[in-house]
């Protein structure tokens, strides 16, 4: 039998039937939109409170039948094997439904803009932070993401010091949320004559794309300079005439877009700078939760070594759930990164299961 509170699944299910009807009665469009949300959101969770419930006076039946028949022994043995059947069920869909229940992150259903950066290694490292984009745009491609470049500074040898992009569909922030951290790289560089395997290190940010609503930001904020090819831009290279930066003075973030058109590179600039106002925000709630949920996968620190592509061995390590595939081309081309990323979801899904289940729960 479940251990969950009946009274909590019961008002789920109230609310449930409540918004069906407010949906049947014909709400206004803009309630319509809110309520079609909720019920999308309750629909999976109350079906399978309903199935696990009918499932339990299944069992309930079997058991009076089981005692009442106990001279019958051969329907005794049939209604037993049935129960062992039944008992394995409510145990699914317990564990189902316990996961349903788990708080949602609110923008796991966002698209996310993704920042990599290249660390330690010089040139092999934005030669490897090239490699990373890459993966990441073909595993876009897998998913029928949309992928936009916002800006890039190119290294001498074609790798990326740094590369920002948007990647725009449904959930593309829960997928790629656990990419966060420091990328390690060992292989043969094509530069060196000895041979000699390198390590070095690229950084990837993940941030959940913002709108207007969740960030408010002040005109009297922000300086905003064009920049010409070959002006100042820090380390950016400008191929245009058209590049933007935007300072957010209060937070001193600053964010250049040299890829399109001006009007394209302030759309691009400013969607990167809410995203990253926005981030800040749910960092400091998020460290603010961290002391109770020490077990969560990763502790979301972009200094945090997370993965070693291990190019002699072919492999590719996660270190934070110690899985080892060794798949390393199609990790690379997106095809085995869902291996990865679905372990990683399954683990945090665990760590949150074994709170909820544990002595000191709210």
């Amino acid at each position: 039998m479940t251990s969950m509170p009946q009274e909590k699944l019961d008002r789920l299910v109230e609310r449930w039937e409540a918004v069906q009807a407010e949906l049947n009665r014909g709400a206004s469009q803009a309630a319509f939109v809110k309520l079609s949300k909720e019920f999308a959101e309750l629909d999976p969770v109350v079906g399978t409170i309903n199935a696990l419930r009918r499932a339990e006076r299944e069992l309930r039946d079997l058991d009076q039948l089981i005692d009442a028949d106990s001279s019958d022994r051969e329907m005794a043995q049939l209604a037993r094997a049935e129960r062992a059947e039944l008992a394995l069920r409510i145990e699914d869909l317990g564990r189902e439904l316990k996961l349903l229940l788990l708080p949602k992150d609110a923008a796991d259903e966002r698209s996310a803009i993704l920042e990599i950066r290249a660390g330690t290694g010089g040139d092999e490292a934005a030669l490897f932070a090239a490699v990373l984009f890459r993966m990441y745009s073909r595993y876009a491609d897998r998913h029928g993401w949309k992928t936009e470049l916002i800006g890039a500074s190119e290294s001498d040898l074609g790798g990326y010091k740094e590369i920002i992009a948007s990647i725009s569909g449904k959930g593309v922030f829960a997928r790629l949320k656990f990419e966060l951290g420091v990328h390690r790289v060992q292989r043969i560089p094509a530069t060196e004559a000895g041979g000699r395997i390198h390590t070095s290190a690229a950084t990837v940010a993940v941030l959940p794309e913002a709108e207007e609503i969740d960030v408010e930001i002040k005109a009297e904020d922000l300086r905003i300079d064009t920049m010409r090819a070959g002006g100042a831009g820090g380390q950016h290279v400008n191929k245009t005439e058209s590049a933007v930066r935007i300072t957010h003075v209060p937070s001193g973030i600053v964010v250049v877009s040299a890829e399109k058109s001006q009007h394209q590179n302030r759309r691009l600039a400013m969607q990167v700078l809410r995203s990253r106002l926005y981030e800040q925000q749910r960092q400091e709630a998020a460290d603010e939760r961290a002391a109770a949920r020490k077990g969560q996968v990763g502790s979301g620190d972009r200094s945090q070594r997370i993965r070693t592509y291990n190019f002699p061995q072919g492999r590719v390590t996660d270190h934070r759930i110690n899985l080892t595939l060794h798949k390393l081309d199609e990790v690379l081309e997106g095809v085995a990164l869902d291996e990865i990323i679905d372990a990683l979801i399954t683990e945090d899904q665990a760590s949150q299961l074994a709170e909820l289940n544990g002595p000191h729960r709210a």
